[in-house]
């Protein structure tokens, strides 16, 4: 009998790990959503660290990509984003440029 392994999803080509971080001392959950997750608010679970700082790596594809964190199901701006553009529902979203891997 064959057994059907499944293929872990690689990361896109020229992909760069990119370190996320968000202060939230009294949150019980932090996430990302982003055009690099269709903004699923649930997609990307960030680590609490004991100083309270919640952080995740991601393994994003060279280009533009545009996030907010979601801390305990509210939608937040980055208040540590260098690069913003507004969006529609009265916030900023976050704008994250990574460049082509060496």
């Amino acid at each position: 009998m064959k057994v059907k392994r499944t293929k872990k999803s690689a990361a896109p080509a020229g992909s760069r790990k990119v370190r996320l971080q968000h202060r939230a001392p009294e949150a019980q959950r932090v996430c990302v959503a982003g055009t690099f997750n269709n903004w699923q608010p649930d997609a990307a679970l960030l680590q609490r660290q004991p100083d309270g700082v919640w952080t995740i790596e991601l393994e994003l594809a060279p280009g533009e990509h545009e996030y907010r964190f979601v801390v305990d199901g509210v939608w937040c701006d980055d208040p540590q984003a260098a690069l913003t553009l507004p969006n529609p529902f009265g916030g900023c979203n976050a704008v994250l440029l990574v460049s082509a891997a060496d």
